[in-house]
């Protein structure tokens, strides 16, 4: 775009969420954001055998992955990948687990690899979770909506997500009637691509489409911008001009940043959009206009007309219908779509070959786009949204042109931020649930039954081991070995294997920053457990 998602102990249930009357539920979905064939990313399995109790496996051969509302599609079919499937299973309180076969395929979530289990939450599915595969394939596990429309016109817009579906749907609502339209969203949304839309499916579509910017213009000249002056109507007028609603005669004009047009042109824009004329600066006859007006604002509108800067009137006026475009965080699975689009865009600007987007000769070959950096784009918070993301794809492009593979830079590290997204966390039980089993009402999962062992007979090496295969997690290493969750730490502190609460705050500040707050990297450097972990951090207000 242009302009530019609580434990309990209760028996398994994932949300079956609706977002309205009639709406589609939402099911666990995992959708292709990187794969060494480019045209495949945006693809996604969808899961529903998990709402009903049943296991998910995944491997090269099966099953397959469809592009929304087509009826055909394939598998996953990268010889990197094992025929060893992957198995997602419904977990307790609406968790997803994954369980990994000693062997298999290498799954890494978060910068590390997953060894036997991990489990993710509510929280976790809401904002969506990267696996990469390989280092080869990216997917994102999410939900999804079940239902999804047939093929149909983009509409200029780039993305399958259910936040982007709705904006087309809006579009399509609007475009052919004569309201005035209000466009809220965040930075870098993509507001006026959708202005754009909406003229061009419009009847006006055939007269011109008229942008501005109210930001750019000087307060002082706001009036004239918009509605034109005549001849000597103040110093240095020396010829009539017309303003751009007389310029956007018979078509649509686009006012962007209206939250900051002066009050003083607010009260003439209403009457305007009352009367249908406007009077051009010095002139006391009103011109008819017919124009069709789209506004966009990031502002709090509703706070600025309890200020006084905003006439909640012409808010009114300017909203006789309203759209709102979702955040880039609340889209990641468009991500990887948006991504490969503006590269195209950027290499076929530069004169370069844009063969490195298309399915390599050697089906073992490393991706053009490294699973490690799709996974992290996937991550990243994204406050400056679309535009964001498509900067710094021309820049991750440029940088790397030459290379047979994109490279982050230093300072594009830097801009990605700290990861945004949860991750989830090892596994209690390592056992894979018996594919026929089905949930029981009242009944939790039954854990799988460890021999108990003597905390003495646990060796140095036996120990360091149960505690990296569990992520540095004391209680999942305890139950992996098969002793009290106490004897472990009397282990630790025998072998001389630290805690988070050993470290002196110092070393945690240094790996914070050389980390960049980014936690999962900081266990893996510190090899303590994340939950300790994340809590010194917030003790010594790193997190602020």
């Amino acid at each position: 775009m242009r302009d530019g998602p609580l434990e309990d102990q209760s028996t398994f249930s994932i949300p079956k969420v609706r977002s309205g009357e009639g709406a589609p539920r939402l099911v666990p979905a995992l959708t292709l954001i990187s794969h060494p064939a480019t045209h495949r990313v945006g693809e996604r399995l969808l899961m529903e055998e998990l709402l009903g109790g049943a296991k998910v496996e995944l491997s090269r051969m099966a099953p397959e992955f469809l592009r929304a509302g087509e009826t055909q599609g394939g598998p996953l079919a990268n010889g990197c990948l094992s025929r060893k499937p992957i198995v997602f299973a419904p977990g307790e309180g609406g968790r997803i687990q994954l369980f990994v076969e000693e062997g298999g395929t290498r799954v890494v979530v978060g910068g590390a690899p997953v060894v036997g289990g991990w489990e993710f939450g509510r929280e976790e599915l809401s904002a969506g979770i990267p696996l990469e595969l390989a280092d080869r394939v990216v997917l994102l596990l999410h939900m999804a909506e079940s239902e999804a429309n047939g093929p149909q016109d983009s509409l200029g817009m780039v993305g399958q997500s259910p936040g982007i579906r709705r904006v087309r749907e809006h579009i399509r609502q609007v475009a052919g009637l004569q309201e005035s339209v209000l466009i809220r969203g965040e930075t870098g949304t993509g507001k006026e691509l959708v202005a754009q839309a909406i003229h061009d499916n419009s009847p006006r579509r055939q007269a011109r489409f008229v942008d501005v910017n109210m930001a750019a213009i000087p307060r002082e000249l706001a009036e004239a911008e918009l509605f034109g002056v005549r001849r000597g109507a103040f110093s240095g007028a020396v010829r009539e001009r017309d303003g751009r609603f007389r310029v956007a005669q018979g078509g649509t004009l686009f006012l962007d940043e209206v939250g900051e047009m002066p009050p003083e042109v607010q009260v003439k824009l209403l009457r305007v959009l009352e009367q249908k004329e406007v009077y051009p600066v010095g002139s006391d006859l009103p011109v008819p206009t017919d124009v069709r007006l789209v506004a966009a604002t990031d502002a709090n509108l509703e706070a600025q007309s309890r200020e006084g800067r905003f006439k909640e009137p012409l808010k009114y006026r300017l909203a006789e219908y309203e759209i709102r475009l979702p955040p880039l965080r609340e889209r990641r699975e468009d991500i990887g779509l948006l991504f490969f689009h503006f590269a195209r865009q950027v290499l076929v600007e530069l004169g370069d070959d844009t063969r490195c987007l298309e399915e390599p000769r050697d089906p073992r070959a490393e991706p053009w786009l490294p699973s490690s950096l799709a996974a992290r784009l996937v991550r990243a918070p994204w406050p400056g949204n679309i535009r964001q993301l498509h900067n710094l794809t021309r820049q991750l492009v440029i940088a790397s042109r030459g290379k047979p593979h994109l490279r982050l830079e230093p300072t594009l590290e830097q801009e990605l931020g700290p990861p945004a997204t949860p991750l989830g966390r090892p596994l209690r039980s390592m056992q894979v649930p018996d594919s026929q089993a089905t949930p029981v009402p009242g009944s939790p999962a039954e854990p799988r039954a460890v021999p108990r062992r003597r905390p003495a007979d646990i060796s140095e090496q036996e120990l360091f081991a149960a505690l990296e295969a569990c992520f540095w997690e004391p209680r999942a290493a305890a139950e992996r070995l098969g002793i009290a969750r106490p004897s472990i730490y009397d282990q630790m502190a025998r072998w001389k294997i630290r805690t988070a609460g050993d470290l002196p705050s110092q070393e945690i500040i240094d790996c914070f920053h050389a980390c960049q707050g980014d936690l999962d990297a900081m266990v893996a450097r510190l090899k303590v457990s994340r939950q300790a972990l994340q809590r010194r951090v917030r003790e010594l207000g790193l997190n602020n």
